[in-house]
């Protein structure tokens, strides 16, 4: 295996925010140290991605209407198909359930907090919101399980890094909003006021809190290097998650959360989708042998898609 050199740096693409650089500089370093190798031997490329128009996020343009799946991903994935960048890093809640031609996702770091934080300068959790209060969250999940919990709710679109939701929540935009707890804890900043909702009051999104890897499937010698800081636990939990979003046709607008857990041999999945206005919620829990995962997540998406009906999901 040729390994890479300062003069000859493996190149990690990623976005620009400063969540996606952290996540790039984590994979850096564990391969730096699983190689013995120089932080010089590596190079970070930003690659701007449809998601990160600036203007569509000051403008807190909706998700749905900007594009669909791959909104984070595309230019990225192009620029690692055309030998632009060797690796892609990438949040696993942000990818699409199919990889382009070419492309494979087989590297999972482990695993970082998977719940969701409550975001607000004077309060702590969600039941503290008083009766019809505005939240802010750009997220179809969130917004309607918020709604399916308080309907008296107001929620509004709300995009940005931490510190423009920050800004917008100083603002007066909004009373609260809501970021993951492994981005909070990936960018280590103190001072944001925030509380970890429990997974029991907001299921989180598929693959919340996992870094995925992406290559060139023709590419052995990455995929060996690669191979040395992938996470075997991280891989079983997303395979069954993954599985329940891909039988659901799961997008960004879908209103589908789910999380599966270990427990020694055995898995336990957790699965919930959503009407877009928070008017109905489906839940489901199947548990089974770990290595069944991505079968329990298919049948339990199959179970949930026969009790909500035609009609359930008004973006088919």
């Amino acid at each position: 295996m040729t390994r890479p050199t300062p003069d000859a740096p493996l190149k990690i693409g990623t976005r620009g925010s400063p969540l996606a650089l952290a996540q790039a500089h984590e994979t850096r370093d564990r391969l730096a140290a699983a190689f013995d190798l120089p932080a010089e031997a590596f190079a970070v490329v930003v690659i701007k991605t449809t998601g990160d128009d600036a203007a569509l996020i000051a403008a807190d343009k909706p998700l749905k209407e900007i594009g669909n799946k791959g909104l984070f991903t595309k230019e990225i994935e192009e620029q690692l198909l055309s030998g632009g960048i060797d690796i892609a890093v990438h949040s696993m809640k942000d990818m699409p359930t199919e990889q382009p031609a070419g492309l494979i996702l087989d590297c999972y770091l482990p695993r970082e907090d998977v719940r969701d934080a409550f975001v607000a300068p004077a309060l702590q959790r969600i039941a503290d919101l008083p009766e019809g209060a505005t939240v802010g969250t750009s997220s179809l999940r969130r917004k309607a399980q918020l709604l399916n919990r308080r309907p008296d709710l107001t929620v509004v679109e709300f995009r940005g890094n931490v510190q423009t939701r920050l800004r917008k929540l100083t603002d007066g935009v909004a009373e609260a909003t809501f970021l993951a707890m492994a981005g909070l804890n990936r960018l280590n900043q103190p001072g944001i006021p925030h509380a970890p909702i429990d997974p029991g009051d907001m299921l989180p999104a598929i693959a919340q809190g996992a870094i995925g890897i992406e290559r060139r499937s023709d590419d052995a010698a990455t995929g060996e290097m690669l191979a040395a800081i992938h996470d075997a636990r991280t891989a079983t939990l997303l395979a069954a998650e993954r599985a329940f979003l891909a039988a659901l046709d799961g997008s960004c607008e879908t209103p589908i959360a789910g999380l599966a857990e270990l427990d020694g041999g055995t898995l336990r999945l957790r699965g919930e989708i959503l009407r877009t206005d928070g008017s109905e919620a489906l839940a489901d829990a199947a548990s089974g042998p770990a290595e069944d995962g991505a079968e329990i997540g298919r049948t339990m998406a199959q179970g949930l898609l026969a009790r909500a009906g035609e009609g359930f999901f008004d973006w088919r």
